[in-house]
């Protein structure tokens, strides 16, 4: 028996407004959500590669590539030579991006808070719990 509605409409319904609700927080802060969550990775996967990246951030590595050079041109990241990988460059936050980065970190938290307001600490766990399962279940990663 099929619920109505359908878990995956459902899913979808809340990341579309979360993606538009995110896009209204970060904007004060100049970011797009893309630009917002490829600072979040950067911050939490030192080193990683523009393909990874790309692939965390949900977009295409052509786009992964344009999202970089418009925070550089912010001067939110630099991007320097790996010196263990001639062709490798490496892209790390400048301090003024942590800053942004924590600026925007609070406005978002506020907006989880929000999403997850009624549930018990117990709740949000379980249910982060089974959301991270859902995902690597499909085959991605976080």
């Amino acid at each position: 028996m099929a619920m109505e509605p359908r878990l995956s409409y459902v899913i979808g319904r809340l990341d579309h407004v979360l993606r538009r609700r995110i896009a209204e927080v970060v904007e004060p802060h100049g970011l797009t959500v893309s630009q917002y969550t490829a600072m979040s990775v950067m911050r939490s996967r030192p080193g990683i590669s523009n393909a990874q990246l790309a692939r965390r951030t949900l977009i295409t590595p052509q786009s992964m590539n344009e999202v970089v050079a418009q925070l550089e041109g912010q001067k939110l990241v630099r991007r320097t030579p790996d010196p263990g990988h001639p062709r490798a460059i490496n892209t790390d936050l400048t301090a003024r991006g942590e800053h942004v980065l924590t600026a925007c970190d609070t406005d978002v938290d506020a907006l989880e808070e929000d999403l997850l307001a009624g549930l018990h600490v117990s709740e949000v766990e379980q249910l982060q719990e089974m959301l991270v399962g859902c995902v690597r279940r499909l085959g991605a990663g976080l």
